[in-house]
Parts: structure tokens; sequence; C-alpha cells
């Protein structure tokens, strides 16, 4: 079994279980698979923290390409998944994260820039963020 998050047209996010990437590939093609929250049939598949998987060649194969792949190699993955995916809020992460977290604001991926300081006041908030270093990629 594999778990797919999966996301609608709508932004909406929710997840998927599926025998292997085949049988989502034919639900999606019938338009089989729809978001539960406005019943889109316009859904992409998201990378996933979590995958339940039995012991199959395709599970060996992802292992054996992501072994292949280099650190920066990642981490320009990485960047381009999180620029694709997170709404750039600049010098206001700090204040955007804050209304997040208090309700204010509807929850949704943020990226931006903070100083020490601010850091400082989202972890004594108990606001979950992730720091990614910005490499600089040779053209």
């Amino acid at each position: 079994m594999i778990i797919y998050d999966l996301k609608c047209d709508k932004k909406h996010k929710f997840e998927g279980w599926f025998k292997d990437l085949a049988a989502f590939e034919q639900q999606k093609a019938q338009k089989l698979i729809t978001c539960p929250l406005c019943g889109s049939s316009e859904v992409v598949m998201m990378p996933s923290t979590i995958a339940v998987m039995g012991k199959s060649r395709e599970l060996k194969e992802r292992k054996a390409n992501l072994a292949d792949v280099s650190p920066m190699k990642m981490l320009e993955m990485v960047h381009d998944f999180v620029s694709k995916n997170f709404d750039d809020v600049g010098e206001r992460f700090a204040e955007v994260a804050l209304k997040i977290h208090h309700g204010e604001e509807g929850k949704r991926n943020i990226r931006g820039v903070t100083t020490e300081k601010e850091e400082e006041t989202l972890r004594e908030a108990g606001v979950e963020f992730v720091k990614i270093p910005v490499p600089k990629f040779d053209s």
C-alpha cells in the first residue's frame, strides 16, 4: 500500500491510499479520485512525508535512484519544490506565521526570511518552522 499526499486544483490537501503508482494513475485518468472538501477530480500528487509499502521492485528502484542524487542536487530539488508550493511572504514571514498560528489567517505553506529575534519569538509562541539554507547554484 502506498499513501500519496494529494492536492486538488483548489489547493485542498488530502491523502489517498493506492496499491501502487499504476493504480493511482488509472484512477486519476478515470476521474475516480475526488477531493473530499470540494469534489474536484483535478488532483495532483505531492511529495509525501509518509509512505507505507511492501517490499517491491518499485521501492528498491526509488531507493537506488535517491542514492545516486548528490546532496547539492537534493537541496536544489527541495528549493524547487518550496518555490512552487509555498507562498513567498518575504520579510513578513514571522508576522504571517504568527497570524496563521493564531487562526487569524488560513493555513497555508509560506516561505520567507526572518531575523534571529523573530525566530526566537516564533519558537516561544510554539510556531513550527524549518530553516533551509539557500545555496548558490551554478547556472
